[in-house]
């Protein structure tokens, strides 16, 4: 079951709580909460998830932008790592994988509900033009909810336009995101030894090439996967797409390791700008794109 809310009201209702939360929040110290087992999720299940959604970026960027945080039911968590500070920048995201007990996945979907995930407050919207929306999604007994707060990260001072406790939500809000990545936040363990992220298929979104002065010459490589541009992704943005898997994807990411975000991809006698977007385990295709808008 996936519900989905959004609007004015940036944080809503989450039907989400598990018996041991409720239990705690109902019975408190001796509620038994400690005796509850841990839940069981399958292995490629979201339980948790943080990306963003709209704001002022290109349509290829809109389409392929990553989830800065994605948590499965087997404890796998996903991450974006650095990137070097050059133009053009990489192919290539970099992705990161580490893991996370299960006890560990309980206590990050409790410290998502003290931190108002799950509550009922009016978190307003600041007068903030273009920002994007901080997205969290959350697995539990009634199945996926999504709810998203506007401007989150962009909201940081004493905006007219938001009450104290709005900013006061925000502000717990903010600091439960930003704990997500630090050294001893709820994800230290994933992120004490991550690893590369393999995928086994690749969403390469085409749009034609044009060349850019402030590049200079960008050598052309031969795409090794389905003929581009692909189906259009979306009506009227111009762009295709494509998905790459098998034994193309491990060619195409072999290319993308030599190429940049500027290189012109050869396909059928035409040039190509490709924005390559790793799928991730919940991800099958370039259908799974059009939720990022």
């Amino acid at each position: 079951m996936s519900i989905r809310r959004s609007g004015r009201l940036a944080v809503v209702p989450l039907l989400l709580l598990t018996s041991a939360a409720c239990g705690q929040q109902a019975g408190g110290v001796g509620s038994g909460e400690a005796d509850q087992p841990e839940r069981s999720y399958s292995a490629d299940a979201v339980v948790f998830r943080m990306d963003h959604t709209g704001g002022f970026v290109t349509p290829a960027m809109l389409a392929t932008r990553l989830p800065a945080i994605s948590v499965y039911g087997d404890g796998r968590v996903i991450t974006q790592g650095p990137v070097p500070m050059i133009y053009p920048g990489p192919s290539l995201p970099n992705l990161q994988l580490g893991t996370i007990s299960a006890t560990q996945v309980e206590d990050l979907l409790k410290a998502a509900r003290a931190a108002g995930v799950g509550g009922a407050v009016d978190l307003g919207r600041p007068p903030v033009a273009d920002a994007p929306s901080t997205r969290f999604t959350v697995l539990g007994d009634n199945g996926v909810e999504e709810f998203e707060v506007y401007a989150l990260a962009e909201s940081g001072g004493a905006e007219t336009g938001l009450t104290a406790d709005q900013r006061a939500g925000r502000d717990k809000l903010r600091e439960f995101a930003d704990s997500l990545t630090a050294e001893a936040g709820p994800l230290a363990a994933a992120q004490a030894d991550p690893q590369p992220y393999a995928p086994t298929a690749v969403a390469a979104v085409a749009e034609p090439w044009v060349a850019n002065a402030d590049v200079g010459q960008q050598p052309e490589v031969a795409w090794p996967g389905p003929a581009l541009p692909g189906p259009e992704l979306g009506e009227g943005v111009g762009l295709g797409c494509v998905t790459v898997t098998g034994d193309e994807a491990q060619r195409l990411l072999t290319a993308a390791a030599a190429a940049n975000a500027a290189t012109p991809w050869t396909s059928d006698g035409k040039r190509w700008t490709v924005t390559l977007r790793p799928l991730l385990p919940d991800e099958s295709d370039c259908g799974d794109l059009t939720s990022n808008r």
